[in-house]
Formats: structure tokens, C-alpha cells, sequence
């Protein structure tokens, strides 16, 4: 598996990075709602979330590159532009096209998605040294046994790392969105349909089901 694999539209993508020097990248609540409000901001323009957790030195997401013929337009004015409001408000669906759009190139809005973070965290903190390890990973998932294990590994990572005993307790991941009810931006009926069922999705994440760690650590090179 290639770490600098070209993103392309219409494939999946392990996207994952951690801090420079193994430091923290989330300190407070404040950072882990900024950081996904950013996220929404570069990311769900062009790419589709179907797993994603984040912990105090790491991230990981698993994407789908939205079609291009799917992908919005950004007013040309103010694709540029510091201020966040003012881009948002000038995205446009696909189909809204004028003499300023142009389409954002997903491989980009992931280096403006941690670019901005990065600023925002260094001027809470203080800081100026680089923030993230210096370029982020994105590995192509390229079969739905990966992609389905990979699922399970995201959501299980702070099983993983030692945060919680199930991922159900960790509030900053996609599997709360799964199982619960309410709605979500997360791609949940396609996620199931990879487990047939959320019985079976939950049964699958169970910690203890030690073949199936195995299986997605051949898959993963981890931060």
C-alpha cells in the first residue's frame, strides 16, 4: 500500500495523520468541535464520510472522493478568502455553475482543512511550530472486505489505544452516529449495508472478537 497514492474521484480513502512529534493536536472540547466544523467545511464539499475518529495525537477518516460531475463550484472572488463564513455561503451545488465557479480539488481541501487548524490551534496556544506530521497519509481502499474491516478498526481505535474499553464510551467517532437514531451526515445506510444490520455491525465491533483485529491490522500502517 502506497501512502501517496493520487487521489482520484470516486474511491475510497484511509486518511489519517498525527502530531508532529507524536504531540497532541486536541487539548480541549473546543478543539475537537473546531476541528470537525473545519472538516465540514473542506471536506464534505467534495468527499462522502463513512468512518472517522479523532484522539488527542491522531486522526483517522475513511472517505469516498465525491464523482466530479458531483462536486460543486466555490465563487472564485472568495475561494481564497480567511474568512470561513464568507466561503461557505459561496459554495454552490453542481449544477450552479457561472463565469466565477471553480470545482475545489479535493486533494487540496484536505491541505486547507489542516493548514487552517493548524493557524487556529498555534494562535490559541502560542505556538509556532508545525502542528502535523509533515504530510498526511491517504491509502486507497480498494475491496469491501478492507473497506468493511476498516470500518471496524476507525471506530475501534480508542479500544486500541487504550481511551475506553468500547467504542460505544468514546464520544469522538463515527460509531455513536451509527447506532443511535438520530440523524447523522455520515453515509449510515451505506455503512450498514456492509454489516446487513446494526445487530450485526455492533456484534462486529465488539472488542473481543480478537480475528477480526487481525484482520484489519494486516491492512493498516498506523501513526
Amino acid at each position: 500500500m502506497n501512502k501517496n497514492t493520487p487521489i482520484e474521484h470516486g474511491k475510497f480513502y484511509h486518511v489519517f495523520n498525527r502530531g508532529n512529534n507524536y504531540e497532541n493536536i486536541f487539548l480541549q472540547k473546543a478543539d475537537y468541535l473546531h476541528f470537525i466544523n473545519l472538516y465540514s467545511l473542506y471536506i464534505e464539499p467534495v468527499a462522502e464520510t463513512f468512518a472517522w475518529c479523532l484522539l488527542k495525537n491522531h486522526f483517522h477518516f475513511l472517505i469516498r472522493i465525491k464523482d466530479e460531475q458531483d462536486i460543486g463550484y466555490f465563487n472564485s472572488n472568495y475561494a481564497n478568502s480567511k474568512d470561513l463564513d464568507k466561503k461557505w455561503k459561496t459554495y454552490f451545488p453542481a449544477k450552479q455553475e457561472n463565469k466565477y465557479s471553480i470545482k475545489p480539488n479535493p486533494e487540496k481541501q484536505f491541505q486547507h482543512l489542516f493548514n487552517a487548524y493548524a493557524r487556529w490551534f498555534n494562535q490559541k496556544y502560542k505556538r509556532i511550530n508545525a502542528l502535523f506530521a509533515k504530510n498526511y497519509n491517504h491509502l486507497l481502499v480498494d475491496n469491501q472486505e478492507y473497506l468493511r474491516n476498516l470500518i471496524v478498526y476507525i471506530n475501534n481505535n480508542p479500544v486500541k489505544h487504550g481511551f475506553v474499553e468500547h467504542p460505544i464510551e468514546y464520544s469522538w467517532s463515527s460509531y455513536l452516529s451509527i447506532v443511535s437514531i438520530k440523524p447523522t451526515k455520515l453515509h449510515k445506510k451505506a455503512v450498514l449495508s456492509y454489516f446487513d444490520n446494526v445487530a450485526n455491525f455492533k456484534h462486529l465491533h465488539n472488542p473481543e472478537i480478537n480475528n477480526n483485529i487481525e484482520i484489519i491490522e494486516k491492512y493498516i500502517i498506523d501513526v
